[in-house]
């Protein structure tokens, strides 16, 4: 798996994402399942829902980083992706009725930070591995 930086990555951001959703629960007894209004973790908001996506997302990054460089070029480039319109989304979704998975500002700048880092990585990584499991098939 070290060899892999999408596995190390995924592997990384799995762990730390189940981490968050846990210690997240913690801190939102009391919170409405899905309310706009979250309470801090740290400096990021969270509500019960945030938690549950962010122990989804940890699970599908480390499920994906055990399993094979593809499986997790192509959940790091999913989540990756997803991140980037969380990111751009969140930005007009702050202080609004919709915001129902409790964003605030340092949540929308910590999703465009992950989007550029697993995309970059999703997409910029591993392509020796790929090159050379096609090359060997020819």
């Amino acid at each position: 798996m070290s060899q892999s930086p999408n596995r190390v990555i995924g592997a990384v951001f799995g762990a730390v994402y189940l981490l968050v959703g846990v210690a997240g629960f913690f801190v939102t007894s009391g919170v409405a399942f899905a309310g706009t209004d979250g309470k801090a973790l740290i400096i990021f908001d969270v509500n019960p829902l945030h938690n549950v996506i962010h122990l989804l997302i940890g699970a599908a990054l480390l499920i994906a980083a055990t399993r094979s460089v593809p499986a997790s070029k192509a959940v790091n480039t999913t989540v990756g992706a997803v991140y980037l319109l969380v990111g751009v989304v969140g930005l007009f979704l702050v202080g609004s009725g919709a915001n129902i998975i409790a964003l605030n500002g340092a949540d929308n700048v910590l999703h465009f930070a992950s989007a550029i880092l697993l995309l970059g990585v999703g997409l910029g990584a591993d392509k020796a591995a790929r090159t050379s499991a096609t090359t060997a098939r020819a």
